[in-house]
């Protein structure tokens, strides 16, 4: 980095031609992406999981930085300034993510000579510690939620001040954001068990396990402010984003603006961001959350000081390029926008695709992405492609998909058509669950909270997907077709006399039996067990398959691999493993066995039993965290504990067998 004379404002200018960026995937593509219309030059840096990746070969240089597990390597400051060093980058990045609210990566760039595009390790620290920001706040007149954050973290401190502030209260993590090391607890008797596993949570994902704790605000809406500082003392915001829509207290429908905040109201609460982030000199990009009571109060919660993963729907809005405003700032440049001149046209509605299984309480999927395929209608950021490994060791969403429209419905409208095109098969998505959302009445009428997928998971899910007898059929008749060697050959019409070919798969958790059968007019006859269904192909390829259905000519996406059959039919996606050719298994119930096994890679945080021990049916067996995320395993039914096949700190993979059950 060259410094220049300071401006005859007094202001120092920076100059730099060469930004790192200090991240992965999506975000790392998104930054290069305006850093280089910009004129610079960009440096991608990878761990050994991500060498394959689309930003490594996006960048015009890339460096290794590590392994991504047990230390994760997008973690490592010291590697992140030796490979800047190494690459000739005279600025970094953050992202948002990882190292993107860590004051000692500012204070490591200022140490090196290399500009950090963020605000300063001052700001990080008063405004990334939520206490710290909680009482910068309040000194600058915002309102906040009444809670705890003091020095005193023992258990029994902390179980005292939950008491007097009164449940339910929100426990929460006092560094990072992203929902992590976040519970809300109802009463006194789970207080402690909560406690111990937000502290955990925390100190995975950001190595700071301190919590503070607030009361909690029923049924609010999630509200937050994206504003920009710079260095000559302006100031301004770009209006509010309602983030509402969570699952494990994450983000996962963002829009702007909000259908709750009326003009006068968005005025009040970018009026109070603003004064505060003034009142710190504030420079660079960031986002003051707060929680919008159903009464209309509205409180304070947390700053990110950092760009939003959610920050395009307010570049939809605004037309403003918000990387670009972080780059101009970085340079010393003024904001150069006033806040009269900031308008907002339309409406803006993003989805996080998620690498997650929404029937399995949104555990954290891993694998190879055997199909990807994305809506060309919409803007879309992700950093996937035909055979990309999704891995287990960073965060689970993989894309996000973003509509503008004139209207809030048509942004929905859009949006929905968007999710419908997408096809993800190989690893199990959110797509269908994000399309439910969208499609739901309350979501539909601006009316969704913090409480809308808790309140609606039973409508959000697939009801009967898995057991749906024309699925079934369709499963069938691919697989009799894509067979290698096929089970009969052709799929045309035929003359031929055929006899019905007993199939087998296992399909949603459930071992599928019937009976397919050519008849001579090509079709294809599907039948169980009092059921029967009959289909016709008019076209095949290598992956798309149109067929006819009780007369209505439709489309089937899809991939085999060896045993395993991949398809996306209508909204949702499905797996199946073909067992026709494997000896007879009994039970259908995956749990029939009694045999605990992963729902995805991980670490295993946590053995909550002994061999011998009695448990009862759902009771808490094993914790696994993946994609800093955490799910506890357990089975439907009791019984004895007979084997526990894995201690804490063990790296396991899906499906691996965790602890037995003598049932």
């Amino acid at each position: 980095m060259i410094g220049e004379p300071a401006s005859p404002s007094g202001v120092t200018r920076a100059r730099f031609h060469t930004v790192l960026i200090a991240n992965r995937g999506e975000i790392a593509l998104r930054i290069i992406r305006t850093a280089r219309q910009m004129g610079f030059g960009t440096v991608a840096v990878y761990s050994t999981a991500d060498a394959n990746a689309r930003h490594v070969r996006a960048a015009d240089r890339a460096v290794l930085i590590g392994e991504p597990a047990p230390v994760q390597s997008y973690l490592r400051i010291d590697r992140i300034i030796e490979a800047a060093k190494a690459s000739g980058a005279d600025a970094i990045h953050p992202g948002y993510g990882f190292l993107a609210e860590n004051a000692e990566l500012a204070d490591a760039c200022a140490e090196a000579g290399l500009v950090f595009i963020g605000p300063s390790a001052d700001a990080i620290r008063k405004m990334g510690d939520k206490a710290a920001a909680k009482a910068v706040m309040m000194a600058a007149g915002v309102p906040c939620v009444p809670g705890y954050d003091g020095a005193d973290q023992s258990e029994a401190a902390l179980a005292d001040e939950a008491a007097g502030i009164g449940y339910p209260v929100m426990i929460k993590a006092r560094a990072g954001g992203g929902g992590r090391g976040m519970r809300l607890v109802t009463d006194a008797e789970t207080f402690p068990a909560m406690l111990l596993s937000a502290k955990s949570e925390a100190k995975n994902a950001f190595g700071d396990d301190r919590i503070m704790l607030e009361k909690a605000i029923i049924r609010p809406r999630h509200i937050e402010i994206q504003i920009f500082g710079d260095r000559h003392g302006n100031a301004i915001h770009l209006g509010e984003r309602d983030c509402s829509v969570q699952r494990r207290h994450q983000k996962l429908i963002e829009e702007a603006p909000s259908p709750a905040v009326s003009p006068e109201l968005r005025a009040r609460m970018g009026a109070a961001a603003v004064e505060a982030v003034r009142a710190i000199g504030y420079e660079g990009a960031g986002t003051l959350e707060f929680l919008l009571a159903p009464d209309g109060a509205f409180y304070f919660i947390e700053m990110n000081t950092r760009l939003q993963v959610e920050h395009p729907v307010t570049e939809a809005v605004t037309g403003l390029d918000l990387v670009a405003l972080q780059l101009r700032i970085a340079l010393g440049e003024p904001i150069g926008i006033a806040q009269d001149e900031v308008a907002m046209t339309g409406h803006s509605i993003e989805v996080r695709v998620c690498a997650e299984d929404p029937a399995h309480a949104f555990a954290p999927q891993s694998g190879r992405m055997a199909l990807w395929r994305m809506p060309e209608h919409l803007r879309v950021e992700d950093a996937l492609e035909d055979g990309a490994s999704v891995p287990p060791y960073y965060d689970s969403m993989i894309a996000k998909l973003i509509s503008h429209g004139e209207t809030r419905d048509a942004a929905r409208r859009q949006l929905l058509r968007g999710l419908h095109e997408c096809v993800a098969l190989g690893v199990e998505t959110n797509i269908a669950f994000l399309a439910r959302c969208l499609d739901h009445p309350t979501f539909a009428n601006g009316e969704a909270r913090t409480d809308f997928i808790h309140a609606n998971l039973d409508d959000l899910l697939p009801k009967t997907a898995s057991r749906d007898h024309a699925t079934w059929a369709v499963a069938a008749m691919l697989l009799s077709v894509t067979e290698r060697p096929p089970i009969r050959q052709g799929w045309g019409r035929s003359l031929a006399h055929d006899f019905p070919t007993p199939m087998r798969f296992m399909l949603g958790g459930e071992l599928v039996a019937v009976a397919l059968l050519r008849n001579p007019d090509g079709g294809f006859a599907v039948s169980g067990d009092g059921w029967s269904e009959t289909l016709f192909i008019e076209q095949l390829s290598n992956e798309d398959c149109r067929f006819r259905h009780q007369g209505v000519l439709e489309r089937a996406i899809y991939i085999r691999e060896s045993a395993r059959l991949m398809l996306k039919w209508g909204r949702d996606s499905f797996a199946l493993e073909d067992l026709t050719r494997v000896a007879e298994i009994s039970g259908t119930s995956p749990e029939a066995d009694g045999l605990v096994r992963a729902v995805m890679a991980g670490q295993v945080v946590a053995v909550h039993v002994e061999q011998g021990a009695a448990v009862q049916p759902r009771a808490a067996l094993v914790t696994i965290e993946a994609m800093k995320m955490e799910h506890v395993h357990s089975l439907a039914t009791g019984g004895t504990v007979a084997e526990v096949l894995v201690r804490k700190g063990d790296q396991v993979t899906a499906r691996q067998v965790l602890a037995r059950i003598a049932i």
